[in-house]
């Protein structure tokens, strides 16, 4: 399996996604401050990798406090807590993972320092072997969706480079085809980052998996032409009436979806559900830098001083999302009121 980040000799390991598919390599992280400029610079990127990697770097960053008093270690873990904070705004499991590791240090403040240094590294690690576990869970609960011989279009990267290993959608279509299915995957190539094109094909093609890359453009094309089965994407951000906060492009194929008559489904742990959302208009959209489109691998492609924008994700409306396939279940309209029931009774 894909190795995405781990936590070894007291040293974080982020796989640098923007050198894939071209060159496989690993950035050590000595310090924390490397750990939120990887989550920044997309080094890591997959909301929850994102949340693992926080709470690894968080872990991190803890360890190196030189202090045994607890107000003081208290100040400089809030510090280390807010840098990450400003890392992805967009990431629900980014904040997630910033207020269960505060809230650990809250809950043992009858411990040492160290003590509660070592709680939190070990948190950390938990926290990276539940998520594979989950998307374990989500591969076999979505797997019930897939039809044999489905021709599936997907966006973005939401696989295990997306995650602490396994992933999301890409999880569903693994345990897919790990159930023997015949099936065959669209990639779209997903500008202006290529996620689709240069992870989510590598990844699949490491895997095994027949897929076919295709420009944004083609996709309502190829629902027509290739007859496609249905779409599965992941998502950063879930609000609690079943707006789904994803790469920019998602909202376009959904409504592509419903268009040609197939499903679009979501596939995104509970973790990415924020209760506090009512609805997408509630979500924070992060905008990237302006080179990202006028620039590719470096080349200029667009005339120098042209107006840009770039944000990085679009809200779906609910309406259009067939189900949440979640660790603990398959969500359906009306997802209010199903989403927050599979909340209770995951608590």
């Amino acid at each position: 399996m894909i190795k995405t980040l781990a936590w070894e000799n007291d040293q974080v390991l982020l796989l640098d996604q923007t050198k894939l598919p071209v060159e496989k390599t690993y950035v050590i992280c000595e310090d924390y401050e490397t750990v939120a400029d990887g989550i920044k610079t997309m080094i890591v990127r997959g909301a929850p990798a994102i949340g693992v990697a926080a709470a690894m770097g968080i872990a991190l960053g803890a360890l190196h406090i030189e202090t045994g008093t607890h107000d003081d270690f208290r100040r400089q873990f809030e510090k280390i807590c807010h840098v990450f904070s400003q890392t992805r705004p967009t990431a629900v499991n980014l904040f997630w993972a910033i207020d269960h590791m505060k809230d650990l240090v809250s809950a043992h403040g009858d411990k040492s320092v160290e003590e509660i240094k070592v709680l939190l590294k070990n948190e950390a690690i938990r926290m990276g072997e539940e998520d594979i576990e989950i998307n374990r869970q989500m591969g076999a609960m979505g797997n019930e969706l897939i039809p044999e011989g489905a021709r599936i279009l997907t966006h973005c990267n939401a696989g295990a480079l997306a995650t602490a290993g396994y992933g999301t959608a890409l999880g569903v279509i693994r345990a897919a085809h790990e159930a023997g299915k015949s099936i065959e995957v669209f990639a779209c190539e997903t500008r202006p980052f290529l996620q689709g094109a240069r992870l989510t094909a590598w990844e699949l093609k490491e895997s095994g998996i027949p897929v076919t890359v295709i420009t944004d453009g083609m996709a309502g094309y190829a629902m027509h032409k290739k007859k496609l089965s249905l779409v599965i994407t992941g998502a950063d951000c879930n609000c609690s009436n079943g707006d789904v906060a994803n790469k920019i492009g998602t909202y376009g194929l959904a409504i592509l979806a419903r268009e040609h008559r197939i499903p679009f489904y979501v596939a995104a742990p509970l973790s990415t559900i924020n209760q506090t959302c009512g609805k997408g208009e509630g979500v924070s959209i992060e905008e990237r830098d302006r080179t990202e489109v006028t620039h590719i691998a470096g080349q200029r492609v667009a005339p120098e001083g042209v107006e840009v924008w770039n944000p990085a994700f679009d809200i779906t409306p609910s309406k259009y999302v067939s189900a949440i396939i979640t660790e603990k279940g398959v969500v359906t309209k009306p997802y209010k009121q199903n989403l927050g029931k599979l909340r209770t009774r995951s608590l």
